[in-house]
C-alpha cells in the first residue's frame, strides 16, 4: 500500500458560531465562581481581605499593558496595532484621561491602602506574581494571534464589574464611592475590546485542531486568573 495516498480524514471545523460558542462556554470556569469571589461578591470578606484583594490585583493591572505593548511587537499588521494600541492606553493613561492603573491606585485609597504601600507591591503574594508574570511571558513568547485569544476572558468581565457595582455599595459601605470608578468604567472598554478580539480569533483559528488551540489558551487565562485568587486567599485567610 502506497502510504501517500493514504491519510487519515480531516475533522471538519466548527462554524464562526459554534466556535464562539466554544469560546464563550469556557465562561463556567471564569473566576467569578472562585470561592474568594463569591465571598466577596456576598459581603463576606473583611476589610484586610478586601484590601489584599486590592493590592494583589494592582500588579496585574499594572502588567497588562506590557502584555498589550507584547501583542503589538509582534503583530506586523498596522491595521491591528492601530486597534489594540487603546488597550494600553485605557491602562496607563493619556492626555486628561488619568487610565485604569490611576482608577485602580483610588480604588486603592478608597479600600484603605495608602498609595505609596500600593505601588510598593509589599503585599504582592508571589504566587499572584507567578501567575502575572506567566502571562505576560506567554504574550512575549507566542504568535500574537495566540496572545490575542488569551484576552478574551474579557467576555466575561462585564458581568463581573456590574456585579461589584449593584453589591459592594451595599455589602461594603466603607469603601469610598470614587473607588468604584475603573469598575464602572471597564464594562464599555471590556466590550470594546472583546468585538475586536473575538474577530481576531475567529479570523485566524479556521482549522480544528486551532480552534481546539484557541479553548487550550483561554483555558490558560482562565487558570492565570484562577490561581491569582488561590494565591490571595492563602496570603489572608
Amino acid at each position: 500500500m502506497n502510504d501517500a495516498h493514504t491519510s487519515l480524514p480531516t475533522e471538519q471545523p466548527w462554524t464562526r458560531e459554534e466556535f464562539e460558542a466554544q469560546l464563550r462556554a469556557k465562561g463556567s470556569g471564569y473566576h467569578i465562581h472562585h470561592p474568594f469571589h463569591v465571598k466577596m461578591n456576598q459581603g463576606q470578606l473583611r476589610p484586610d481581605q478586601i484590601r489584599t484583594w486590592v493590592a494583589n490585583r494592582f500588579y496585574y493591572q499594572i502588567r497588562i499593558p506590557q502584555k498589550d505593548a507584547a501583542v503589538m511587537a509582534n503583530c506586523p499588521d498596522r491595521e491591528i496595532r492601530r486597534r489594540w494600541i487603546h488597550r494600553m492606553l485605557d491602562h496607563d493613561g493619556y492626555g486628561e484621561n488619568e487610565g485604569g492603573i490611576e482608577a485602580w491606585a483610588e480604588l486603592g485609597v478608597a479600600v484603605g491602602i495608602p498609595r505609596e504601600d500600593l505601588w510598593s507591591l509589599k503585599q504582592l503574594a508571589p504566587g499572584v506574581r507567578f501567575a502575572v508574570d506567566a502571562y505576560v511571558n506567554f504574550a512575549r513568547q507566542a504568535p500574537w494571534q495566540e496572545a490575542v485569544c488569551s484576552s478574551l476572558t474579557e467576555m466575561f468581565a462585564p458581568r463581573i464589574h456590574k456585579d461589584r457595582l449593584a453589591n459592594w455599595p451595599q455589602h461594603y459601605p466603607w469603601i469610598e464611592a470614587e473607588g468604584f470608578n475603573y469598575f464602572r468604567s471597564r464594562i464599555s472598554l471590556a466590550e470594546r475590546d472583546v468585538e475586536h478580539g473575538l474577530q481576531v480569533t475567529l479570523d485566524h483559528f479556521t482549522t480544528k485542531a486551532a480552534q481546539l488551540r484557541a479553548l487550550e489558551i483561554l483555558q490558560f487565562k482562565l487558570d492565570v486568573l484562577w490561581s491569582m485568587l488561590d494565591a490571595i486567599e492563602k496570603a489572608n485567610p
